[in-house]
């Protein structure tokens, strides 16, 4: 794709809508219409533009269908409210979480942003071809994936790019924690890691044995401009790294309801505190964050409390978004995982709130 497009589709919009406050203070904006119409920038090129990658994993098809068309802020126009709903790890399996989102998102005129674990793309017979950082070959935290679970986890991506969707990285193995955690790499060992992510997105129909299988539409190399690192630790190296590698924006970290600035070559797009219901602190706009302070380390606690912990994370998400809308307009940038954590509770909050904001005046879920 042309990454000098993606003015507001994906993570990247809040960068965007933040570059030198020339985005969204004195310019940059979407339109509903915009981000799902068939604008001619956008149109998906003719079938006679594909070029296949490398083996034919990829292939590049011509700019991103579905991209919002930036339009000039009116002297004393507020901005619009962006609201970034981003998913850690994007594979889908049984519990066909990446396909269900995907149809929330179209029913409510939103994109969103999936950061991708190459390893979802890599089988588990081939997983010595994974050499991560500071620990074994073959070594993941995550595991590896199988032949339907590739082909399943394929598909959504196909399928979430082609409607305007961005396609990030969450890395690998994801390695938390002390004894080779991400948080230990070097700048050298990030690149290594940030190499194979890739790689395994470049390679996947090869590693897979899936030869004859529709390539994803896009060229990795030029649509990664973005991730978020396990557990948000190793932001200081990673950032390092993925400045040196072209990346344009970094999502790993904690902020308050602010607009997003540069820090150190890159956009700084953290997630932010937002109000806890039932609480004197702020909570962080991430679904597995609510968990930890609502069930500790269980991911299935009370059952009857589920739907009351459901309900903290939407009040809370719904807060922090009214103080944003009606306030300084700072992206609301919100984070959470394909995963069934308390019966459903967050993932059914997480509907619930993009049905909420999305159809608002003035708002871009993306």
């Amino acid at each position: 794709m042309a990454t000098t497009q993606r003015i507001a589709a994906g993570a990247a919009v809040a960068a965007a809508c933040a570059t030198a406050l020339a985005g969204c203070a004195t310019g940059t904006t979407g339109s509903n219409e915009g981000a799902h119409g068939a604008n001619e920038a956008g149109a998906p090129a003719p079938q006679s533009a594909v070029r296949l990658i490398g083996d034919g994993s990829t292939a590049y098809t011509g700019a991103q269908p579905h991209l919002p068309k930036p339009e000039r802020l009116k002297p004393g126009q507020k901005p619009p409210q962006f609201v970034v709903f981003s998913w850690d790890g994007a594979g889908e399996d049984s519990q066909k979480l990446f396909s269900h989102f995907r149809k929330v998102a179209k029913a409510n005129v939103a994109t969103m942003t999936y950061f991708l674990s190459g390893v979802y793309l890599l089988p588990e017979d081939k997983r010595e071809l994974y050499k991560p950082p500071e620990h074994s070959p073959g070594s993941s935290e995550i595991g590896f994936n199988d032949e339907k679970g590739i082909r399943d986890t394929v598909e959504q991506l196909r399928g979430a790019w082609l409607e305007g969707n961005e396609i990030g990285t969450h890395f690998n193995g994801h390695f938390c924690g002390a004894d080779g955690g991400v948080g230990e790499w070097s700048v050298a060992e990030w690149k290594s890691e940030i190499a194979q992510a890739k790689a395994f997105v470049k390679s996947w129909k090869t590693n897979a044995a899936l030869k004859n299988a529709a390539p994803l539409p896009f060229d990795y190399d030029k649509e990664l401009i973005g991730a978020r690192t396990p557990c948000l630790e190793g932001q200081k190296n990673f950032m390092k790294a993925a400045r040196q590698l072209g990346f344009r924006y970094d999502t790993s970290g904690v902020n308050n309801q602010v607009w997003p600035k540069k820090k150190n070559g890159l956009w700084d797009l953290s997630m932010q505190l937002v109000p806890f219901p039932g609480h004197t602190f702020e909570q962080l706009t991430m679904d597995y964050n609510f968990m930890v302070n609502q069930s500790g380390t269980r991911t299935q606690g009370d059952p009857d409390k589920q739907e009351y912990w459901g309900n903290q994370m939407r009040d809370g998400l719904l807060k922090g978004f009214d103080r944003a809308y009606d306030g300084n307009r700072a992206p609301l940038i919100i984070g959470n995982h394909f995963e069934s954590w308390n019966g459903g509770t967050y993932m059914r909050a997480i509907d619930q709130v993009v049905e909420n904001v999305c159809n608002k005046p003035d708002v871009r879920c993306v």
